[in-house]
């Protein structure tokens, strides 16, 4: 990473980590920060490996998140910046980011310089890429994931620079959240007259560290369940938050593949041909994907009809994950059970 941009930021800003057992990635982050950021506050989860030990060598202001209730990101987040709004009163700015992450030496001046600017911007985000999204298909998927639009946008990630007032305002995230806390936020922070912004800026680099067929699964399986969350939440009109994505998932990764396995049980019975048309367009949506160009701001990895094939196998697959997901938050909140952490790492 380059060397942090000399000279005081336009806002106040404290800087919130979340993190468990990330080891030499989590001292990377928080020497990232350092740099150009003296407050900041690191909310550990349980760590074994020494991490909060390693944060606090380092300078951090370390919490310990207390386990006795159960764990997500986005109550880590609220411990974190509570304690920095209480330890700091006049941050004007909070710059959240996950300890699998390093923060890009040039955001700070620039994110705080342009909400400084907009005071109707309460969110900005900018570029996050892989930090080796070529060391499997996994970390590329999630590589071109990050590609998200420039300008004003609906949400944010994790990793967010946001004003310090106007998520107090809004009570923070949502705690019993285990994924998709960020755009449920966002959707509260919209309706209060507040803007997302994301700049064509590099913001961080992230280590997915995916390496094996189960952990993307999981990690798609965990979509689906906030996708699930987020409209039953938020799904009302006008917002319809998650809706499309929800019913996607039951659509492409349930309704369909199931009509196509029994299709084609008919036609090996003897059955007419029409049982195929589900497998036809399951080939149909793979064949439309695969014509997809890679989107423009990722890493320079080839472009080949080869990679442009095997992402959309994925993402076809992938369907079936998040429509898991979907069942799965849909029989808990049948039964009155609390969400479970789906985790991947």
């Amino acid at each position: 990473m380059r060397a942090a941009a000399s000279g005081p930021l336009a806002l106040r800003v404290a800087a919130v980590v979340i993190g468990r057992n990330e080891g030499a990635r989590l001292l990377a982050c928080l020497h990232s920060l350092r740099a150009g950021c003296e407050r900041l506050v690191y909310v550990d989860s349980g760590s074994t490996d020494g991490s909060a030990e390693a944060a606090r060598a380092l300078g951090a202001e370390v919490l310990d998140l207390d386990l006795s209730r159960p764990f997500t990101a986005a109550r880590a987040r609220n411990t974190g910046w509570r304690h920095a709004l209480a330890r700091w009163p006049d941050t004007e700015a909070l710059q959240f980011i996950d300890g699998d992450c390093e923060i890009d030496a040039d955001w700070l001046p620039q994110a705080a310089q342009f909400l400084a600017g907009r005071p109707e911007v309460v969110a900005v985000c900018g570029r996050r890429r892989e930090r080796f999204p070529e060391a499997s298909v996994y970390n590329r998927l999630c590589d071109e994931e990050w590609a998200t639009p420039i300008g004003e946008a609906r949400a944010c990630g994790g990793d967010v620079l946001m004003r310090a007032a106007a998520l107090q305002a809004a009570g923070g995230y949502r705690d019993s959240l285990i994924a998709g806390e960020e755009p449920e936020l966002c959707v509260r922070l919209r309706a209060a007259g507040g803007r997302i912004w994301r700049l064509d800026a590099e913001m961080s680099r992230h280590d997915a560290a995916i390496h094996r067929l189960g952990q993307w699964w999981q990690r798609n399986r965990r979509a689906g369940h906030a996708y699930a969350e987020g409209a039953a939440l938020h799904g009302a009109p006008p917002e319809r938050h998650c809706v499309a994505q929800t019913r996607r998932a039951l659509l492409w990764g349930l309704l369909l593949p199931l009509l196509a396995a029994l299709g084609l049980l008919a036609v090996a019975a003897g059955g007419g041909l029409l049982g195929l048309l589900p497998a036809l367009l399951l080939l149909a949506q793979w064949l439309r994907l695969s014509r997809r160009p890679v989107p423009p701001g990722v890493n320079a990895l080839p472009d080949t009809p080869a990679w442009r094939r095997l992402r959309a196998a994925y993402s076809v697959l992938g369907k079936l994950a998040e429509s898991a997901g979907v069942l799965t938050y849909a029989w808990r909140r049948w039964r009155g059970q609390a969400a479970r952490l789906i985790e991947y790492k």
